[in-house]
């Protein structure tokens, strides 16, 4: 390995340290992605949502104390800024979340993307080394050209090995993002639905109450 490594030039550098820099944040988001699951608890979102139905606020604050579950949080923000605009609340919560769950994405994204470029530019610089090597010294040695453009392959296939290994990760941690912002959705606007359905029961309500009032007045 450490031959293979030599033998691919001074491009394998940068390979080696985007490989370093892929495997650590894989390795983050992998850690944290496993903890988004350890913490995921639908059924205390059901039950925050049977307590919203009933406009048990106060319930909804005690049984979520603690929880890190993040569309709970999400939920609860919302709730919290029920009397002015709970939808934006949520909305923006929503947007801390799925910025935490992308954090470093673009790295990994750049890596898929510039590591076979690299590894393509090592290629060539060893190809065009084994030409010049070849106008040099004519045909007399050509295990020694053919050998050179071997080595110089050798930075393409380190470049496509970096960017195949990273690429599936990445797919995956883009794809739980994508569920997770679906999953927000999904829950966010179950509660708009049951507070406008609860707002609508108390305008109901008040609006017999008065007309008993009324009548009972004539």
């Amino acid at each position: 390995m450490i031959q293979l490594f030599k033998s691919g030039g001074f491009l394998m550098f940068p390979l080696l340290l985007c490989s370093f820099a892929s495997l650590t944040v894989v390795l983050e988001r992998s850690v944290f992605w496993f903890r988004i699951r350890k913490q995921r608890n639908r059924a205390l979102v059901f039950q925050v949502l049977d307590l919203a139905e009933k406009g048990l606020w106060d319930e909804i604050r005690r049984v979520t104390r603690g929880s890190k579950n993040f569309i709970v949080k999400i939920l609860i923000n919302g709730i919290l800024h029920r009397d002015y605009s709970m939808s934006m609340a949520m909305e923006s919560a929503a947007s801390d979340e799925l910025q935490k769950m992308r954090r470093f994405m673009g790295v990994l994204e750049t890596i898929i993307t510039v590591a076979p470029l690299m590894g393509i530019l090592g290629t060539v610089v060893g190809i065009i080394h084994s030409f010049d090597m070849l106008g040099s010294s004519g045909i007399g040695d050509p295990q020694a050209v053919t050998g050179g453009i071997a080595q110089a392959l050798i930075t393409t296939a380190a470049g496509l090995s970096i960017s195949i290994l990273t690429l599936l990760p990445c797919n995956c941690f883009n794809a739980y993002a994508e569920s997770a912002a679906l999953d927000i959705e999904k829950y966010a606007t179950s509660l708009e639905i049951t507070y406008e359905k609860l707002m609508n029961g108390n305008k109901e309500a008040l609006a017999d109450e008065s007309k008993t009032r009324l009548q009972h007045q004539k």
